[in-house]
């Protein structure tokens, strides 16, 4: 998978991209990160991507221009991925297959969808992912008809701009690619999944200052266990997230 990030402030995300499980992910080639210089595109010899929205109105609103000429340049470069075009152990038609990457779009903005679970696995099958972060007071809205493919929020709060939402979202798809996580079967007990969140977890020591863990999860039997972890789930989330229920 490639997820490239448009930024006008690129050097937020070198801590982020440099740890934990998106630095081991770039590490087996599960993903190539790059984050693009949104100026390294504009045509003004002040490397101004916004400009004053007509009609008036308070702030600057980015520009369409900078912006189309990075996600046309991203594309091209997208369409090959070196390592598995250089395959001669392909046929030719195989080869030419792999040069047809299809890219998605998305837009980090107030506006757009809530990001769920769901939402996340949708885009962890995407082969390349482009990550518009806005910024100032709004994006140029041909920006939004004639560019973006999908437009996505992480939640009902104003940031300074798209940058925080483009790291929440590279990290949560980057752990559903295949082959990132070391343990298959932990992506099956995660919150959120089938609508639930996780049960409770315990670790050594059984008895920590008198408090001890559950006698079930001591037993040794895994259909107890499994039944204790199925019923503590939908406790758990009875009790902090009942919407999750109605779904």
């Amino acid at each position: 998978m490639r997820i490239d990030i448009i930024t006008i402030f690129p050097k937020m995300f070198a801590p982020v991209l440099q740890e934990s499980i998106i630095k081991r992910a770039q590490k087996l080639r599960r993903v190539s990160i790059f984050v693009h210089n949104l100026r390294d595109y504009t045509l003004d010899k002040h490397r101004k991507v916004d400009d004053r929205p007509f009609g008036g109105g308070s702030g600057m609103v980015m520009s369409p221009e900078p912006i189309f000429r990075a996600v046309e340049a991203i594309k091209k470069k997208a369409r090959v991925i070196p390592r598995i075009a250089r395959d001669e152990t392909k046929t030719k038609r195989q080869r030419q297959f792999l040069f047809r990457v299809k890219s998605k779009v998305v837009l980090l903005s107030p506006q757009g969808v809530r990001l769920t679970q769901n939402v996340v696995k949708r885009l962890s099958a995407v082969k390349h992912l482009v990550l518009i972060c806005g910024h100032y007071e709004g994006i140029d809205e041909r920006v939004r008809e004639r560019l973006v493919d999908e437009e996505i929020s992480i939640g009902d709060y104003v940031l300074t701009g798209g940058e925080l939402a483009a790291m929440v979202v590279t990290d949560a798809v980057v752990r559903l690619v295949p082959g990132v996580l070391g343990d298959k079967n932990s992506l099956n007990f995660e919150s959120f999944e089938g609508n639930l969140l996780e049960y409770p977890q315990y670790t050594r020591p059984a008895s920590f200052r008198g408090y001890k863990v559950p006698p079930v999860l001591l037993s040794g039997n895994h259909l107890k266990i499994e039944a204790w972890h199925r019923k503590e789930a939908l406790r758990v989330t009875k009790q902090k997230r009942p919407d999750l229920l109605r779904k």
